[in-house]
C-alpha cells in the first residue's frame, strides 16, 4: 500500500480516520482501508460536481443551524433539513443542479453535519472524552473534498472497478483483497489532487486478525 500521508480531514465521518486504520467505536470495531484511485476526465468532472454537491448542502445545514440559534429556535432535524435542502431544494433554480448528482452523499453530508454538532455539544456537556472540540464550520473547495456512499451507492466488479453512482467505475490500485463486504465507501480529493477510496468494514465479520505490516492501525478514542 502507498506510503501517502492523508491530510487532515475536518468534520464528523472523517475526524477518527488514520492511513487504512482501525476505528473503535461505541457501535464496535470498524476496519477502514485506503486505496489509491485513477478516475479518467469524465470521472473526475462527474466527483467535481458530487463534491460540491456535498460541500453545498453541508455548509447549508450549518447555516440553518446557526440561523435557528440565533433566533432562539430549536436546531431543525436531519428529516426537515433533507426535505429543505435536498428534496425541496431541487426545485428551485439556485439548487436545481442538486439533481446532477446521487441522493446518497448528500444525504450523508446532512448525517455528517448532524454527528458533529452531537459531537460538539458532548464535548461542551463532559461526555466526549479529550479536548474540547468547537462547533461545525464550512466545508471549503481548497480543503480535501469528500462524498460518502452507502451499500446503494456502490459496488465492486468483477473486473475490479468501483463503481460508484453517477460517477462510473473508477480503476483502483488495489494492494491487497478486503477481508469482508464493505458497508460504505468515501471517495476523497486530496488538496494535492491525489484520489482515494477508504472502505468500512465491520470487524465483526473478520474471523481472524490481519497481520499484514501496513494494513492496520490500532488506536483507541
Amino acid at each position: 500500500m502507498a506510503n501517502d500521508r492523508m491530510p487532515d480531514i475536518t468534520h464528523g465521518e472523517m475526524e477518527s480516520m488514520a492511513l487504512s486504520g482501525l476505528l473503535a467505536t461505541v457501535e464496535g470495531v470498524l476496519l477502514r482501508y485506503r486505496f489509491r484511485v485513477y478516475p479518467t476526465a469524465p470521472q473526475r468532472k462527474a466527483l467535481a460536481r458530487t463534491f460540491g454537491c456535498v460541500r453545498t448542502v453541508f455548509n447549508d445545514a450549518v447555516a440553518a443551524r446557526r440561523a435557528a440559534h440565533a433566533e432562539g429556535l430549536p436546531y431543525p432535524t436531519t428529516a426537515k433539513l433533507d426535505e429543505q435542502l435536498i428534496t425541496a431544494a431541487k426545485r428551485t433554480p439556485e439548487r436545481a443542479w442538486l439533481s446532477e448528482v446521487s441522493t446518497l452523499p448528500l444525504r450523508q453530508a446532512l448525517r455528517d453535519c448532524h454527528a458533529a454538532y452531537r459531537n460538539f455539544f458532548d464535548s461542551l456537556s463532559g461526555k466526549r472524552a479529550g479536548a474540547r472540540i468547537g462547533p461545525p464550520r464550512f466545508k471549503r473547495r481548497s480543503h480535501t473534498q469528500s462524498a460518502r456512499y452507502t451499500r446503494r451507492g456502490f459496488s465492486i466488479k468483477m473486473n475490479g472497478r468501483l463503481y460508484v453512482a453517477k460517477v462510473g467505475g473508477l480503476r483502483v490500485a488495489w494492494s491487497r483483497a478486503l477481508p469482508a463486504d464493505p458497508s460504505s465507501v468515501t471517495v476523497l480529493k486530496t488538496a494535492t489532487g491525489r484520489y482515494y477510496a477508504s472502505f468500512v468494514v465491520d470487524g465483526a465479520d473478520i474471523l481472524e486478525p490481519i497481520e499484514e505490516e501496513g494494513a492496520e492501525t490500532r488506536w483507541r478514542r
